[in-house]
């Protein structure tokens, strides 16, 4: 439902019969990050992953290193629906962060 509901993200996998629930697939759509240049796309990923981590929100969550940029979410059956509901606020909170920091990497 957040997927659906949040502009910014979208399923990495496009034919949803190829979408895992077990070992969600993201990448971000945003117009201003889709833009970047693949290596900038991948820091601005891992800007939002280390803020994620420092916040201990969300640990090893980029996507493999041979994959696009992204992210990468373990929702099997030791994760609590409830902690995905929270993840999600953070993953909102650290791409926002993340973006406000590309903003003003463009100002100076």
């Amino acid at each position: 439902d957040w997927i659906a509901a949040t502009a910014w993200v979208e399923n990495l996998a496009i034919d949803p019969a190829t979408w895992s629930n077990t070992s969600v697939c993201l990448r971000v759509v945003d117009p201003e990050v889709a833009q970047l240049p693949g290596e900038m796309q991948r820091k601005f990923l891992a800007h939002m992953v280390g803020l994620l981590a420092q916040e201990n929100a969300a640990l090893d969550i980029a996507s493999h290193r041979d994959a696009p940029a992204g992210l990468r979410i373990w929702t099997g059956p030791t994760i609590e629906a409830r902690d995905l509901e929270l993840l999600t606020q953070w993953l909102d909170w650290a791409f926002e962060q993340a973006k406000a920091s590309i903003s003003r990497a463009a100002l100076d």
